[in-house]
Formats: C-alpha cells, sequence, structure tokens
C-alpha cells in the first residue's frame, strides 16, 4: 500500500491505517454510542512523523527476521489503540443536533447545549430555516390576550396627536368623558354583526323602591341613547330628532320613539346617533366657555348645566354600552380612573338633592339638624375605593348645608364601579355597601337616594 514490495513480510509489519467506520445508529437513537463522534482519517503529516511499524523497502529483502522479531509488539499495538478512539462528549454529530431543535425552540435546553446547537445553525441553512419555522410556532403556544382595548389608549393617542400639533378649536376639557365614551360605544357597535343588532338586551333601574326592567334590542338602546340626547341638542338649538312636539322628560321621549317606529329599529340607527354625538361635541367645541353653564332641562325630573349634562351622558354611554357588551359577549371596560372620578363626582353632588326628593315623599326619615344654607350640616361620609375614587361628604339634612368631615355622622364604602352601578340601578341598596358604620338611617337613606336617580 505504501509503494514497496510486501513479499516476505508478515501482514502485521504494515502501516496502521484508520479503519472503515461501521454502521451509523438510526437517527433516534440517543444513546451514547450515538453521541460519539465519526472517526475521521489522520492527517497526512502526523503518519509521516510517527514511528514506521514495518521496514523500509530496501532492508526488506536483507534482515526480514530481524524487523520481524523486533517490530511485531509495536505493530500489534498500534492497531488496538486506533481501533478504540477516545470519545470526546464536547462534539455533538449533525443528527443529534437536528434533534434538539425542538427543544431548543422551547428554551429547554441546558446551556451547553445550547450554545452547540446556536454554533450548528451559523452554519446549517437548513438547520436554521428550521429553526426559524419551530420559534414561530412557539409563538403560537402563547396564551390570549383579551381583544378589549385599554380605555387609555385613545386618550394616548390623542395626546400624543395634540403634542406634536394642537387643535385650532380643541374639544373642552368637561366634554372629554363624553367624547370617549361615545367612541368607545361606537366601536363596539361597529365590531358586531347584523344579526347581534337584534340581540335582546334587558334595561334595568330603581323604581318604586325596587328593580325594574325592560326589554328591548340592541338596536332599541341606541335609539334610547339618541333620544335622550336630543335634550342637549335642544338646548344648544340643534334639531331635535324626535321634531319639536317631543317630550321634555327622558322616559318619556324613549317611548314615544319606540312606539312611532313602524318596525324594530334596526342597525340603520347607528350612523344618525353617532353623527348626532359628533354634532354635539363640534358645536360645544365651537361655542366657547359660557356654554359650559348652559342650562338642559330634563323635564320634571331636574336641570343641569351643559357641563353636567354631557357628563350624565357619558355615565349614559357606558352604561348602556356595558348592557350591550353583556347581551352579545364583548368584552367592556370601566371608563380610565380620571372620567370615572367625574361621574362619581357629579353623582355625588346630586345625592343631597336626591335625598330631600325622597323626604318629601315620605321615604327618608326625617331632617334632624336643619342648618344655614352653606354651613356645615349632618353628613355622611362616602368612601370611594379603586380607579377614580376620593372622600366626598353627602349632606343628609338639606341640599343648602355644607357636607363636612367634622359633622359626620355615618360612613359607607363602595368599589368605584359598583357605586356607579348602584346609581345606575343594576345594584340593590342592600347590596352595594361594602363598609358600613355609624347611622344606620342615614346609611340606608343616602343609599336608596343614589338608587332612586337611575331611571330609563
Amino acid at each position: 500500500m505504501d509503494g514497496g514490495s510486501s513479499e516476505g513480510h508478515d501482514p502485521e509489519d504494515f502501516p496502521a491505517f484508520p479503519r472503515i467506520p461501521g454502521p451509523r445508529s438510526a437517527p433516534d437513537d440517543l444513546s451514547a454510542a450515538a453521541l460519539m463522534p465519526e472517526t475521521e482519517p489522520e492527517p497526512e503529516t502526523e503518519r509521516e512523523s510517527e514511528p514506521e511499524h514495518g521496514i523500509p523497502e530496501a532492508e526488506s529483502s536483507e534482515a526480514p527476521e530481524t524487523s520481524e522479531s523486533s517490530d511485531a509488539p509495536e505493530s500489534s499495538d498500534t492497531p488496538e489503540s486506533s481501533d478504540t478512539p477516545e470519545a470526546d462528549d464536547t462534539v455533538l454529530t449533525h443528527k443529534v443536533l437536528t434533534s434538539l431543535l425542538g427543544a431548543w425552540a422551547l428554551s429547554a435546553c441546558s446551556a451547553e447545549e445550547t450554545e452547540r446547537v446556536e454554533e450548528h445553525l451559523t452554519e446549517c441553512a437548513p438547520c436554521a430555516d428550521e429553526a426559524l419555522r419551530l420559534r414561530d410556532a412557539v409563538g403560537l403556544l402563547h396564551a390570549e390576550r383579551t381583544l378589549d382595548l385599554d380605555p387609555m389608549l385613545r386618550a394616548r393617542v390623542l395626546e400624543n396627536c395634540l403634542g406634536r400639533r394642537a387643535a385650532r378649536v380643541p374639544v373642552p376639557d368637561w366634554a372629554a368623558p363624553y367624547d370617549a365614551e361615545a367612541a368607545r360605544l361606537d366601536a363596539l357597535l361597529r365590531d358586531i354583526g347584523d344579526a347581534e343588532w337584534h340581540a335582546p338586551v334587558r334595561l334595568r333601574w330603581f323604581e318604586d323602591e325596587r328593580t325594574t326592567t325592560r326589554k328591548t334590542t340592541v338596536a332599541g338602546v341606541i335609539g334610547h341613547l339618541m333620544s335622550v340626547d336630543g335634550l342637549v341638542a335642544g338646548a344648544l338649538g340643534l334639531d331635535d330628532p324626535l321634531g319639536p312636539s317631543a317630550p321634555a322628560d327622558p322616559t318619556g321621549r324613549t317611548e314615544s320613539f319606540w312606539q312611532s317606529a313602524t318596525a324594530p329599529p334596526t342597525r340603520t340607527i347607528h350612523e344618525p346617533w353617532r353623527e348626532q354625538s359628533h354634532t354635539l361635541i363640534r358645536t360645544v367645541s365651537f361655542a366657547g366657555r359660557g356654554v359650559a353653564e348652559l342650562s338642559v332641562s330634563y323635564g320634571d325630573y331636574f336641570a343641569l348645566p351643559l357641563r353636567d349634562a354631557l357628563l350624565d351622558r357619558a355615565f349614559e354611554c357606558w352604561v348602556h354600552g356595558a348592557d350591550i357588551a353583556e347581551a352579545v359577549a364583548y368584552p367592556y371596560e370601566p371608563p380610565c380612573g380620571a372620567h370615572l372620578h367625574r361621574m362619581i363626582d357629579l353623582a355625588a353632588r346630586l345625592l343631597p338633592s336626591a335625598l330631600a326628593t325622597r323626604r318629601r315623599g315620605g321615604l327618608a326619615g326625617p331632617a334632624k339638624d336643619l342648618v344655614t344654607a352653606g354651613s356645615p350640616g349632618r353628613s355622611l361620609h362616602l368612601e370611594v375605593e379603586g380607579p377614580g375614587g376620593g372622600d366626598w361628604f353627602i349632606a343628609l339634612d338639606s341640599p343648602a348645608a355644607l357636607g363636612c368631615r367634622e359633622r359626620s355622622v355615618a360612613q359607607v364604602a363602595l368599589d368605584g364601579v359598583e357605586f356607579c352601578q348602584l346609581v345606575a340601578g343594576h345594584v340593590s341598596p342592600e347590596e352595594a355597601a361594602a363598609g358600613q358604620d355609624g347611622d344606620r338611617e342615614a346609611i340606608r337613606d343616602v343609599l336608596y337616594a343614589a338608587a332612586a336617580m337611575s331611571r330609563l
């Protein structure tokens, strides 16, 4: 094999060459034998530097016996050492590295395996492509997130846009809650299909000391909102969607709209309602500061300045938006904390008048300590927790009295959303308060007065 004559020599006198590798193991065989590296032939330079195990060609004919006796032991040891190479555990075969790609994509490999796999990916294009596909597949295994948008997302986008280029005619700060809640409800309505506009919705409110319900549809709820928004439109000199002869109170307007329809409302009610809300926002934005104190009459119920009337309409958009979302199984979050705080503040400011109305009807206890207008009187400490929460002191004996901490005779603690549900008539007074302390009669009167502010 080395170019010389082999006559007269024992086969053991020839140099030892690496053996041909044996059969490979199956791809799924991860035994210790499969992890051993394949034997590679030694470099030619190394074989030349090693001592020869045979006799040079020139000496083979002269001293065959000497070469056989002196070199035989060495030739017998060398093949044995080449047949059992020492395994190198730090080297992994291509098949093993390929089998580790799945575990690597799941981040389940050890640090050493991860290093070997990533080194291999820089050298093997097919494995690199497979690794990308596996990593993309792992991304599909993550838990599903809610489809509902962050309530503050719209505010952040608008703030960023206005920071870059201020609006020539900005929306008044006191109209922002109505603008935001109308936009959220509009987004919900655009997401639902035609059939869902006929989904049944049960409206709830507190009347005659008990919870009252009325069944309608999603389209009927939007018609109700548009009818009551017409009170604000009329105060601004805009066209009333129900005409000039429409009733002046919210309940009468809603009943008139439902009865005048020749057929149940459909999705076609969406655009008129949204266009009306846009018109209201544009009008108050161009009208200037003085318009905030413009009086909006709710018939025999009460009258509110425009700033509070739009806050009331924002509250209605949220409450009825939640009713619709429940009917069509749509995720719907409460308003952001700043807007929720304003809604709670409006309800707290209206509570003394609502309590006085119930007292005149014999539904609340008599006044115990009347004081002059603007003077501190007996109060209930309303503690609202959570986003939008705070502390309010409700005058108990007269709407003209000043509620204060020093003359507090009772305390009620509620969650912010739960308090709004109580005001909307969705929660009974007996179930609302999370914590009560002090005058039980005062607590009962205030909770029932809060529920009595709800209406259709």
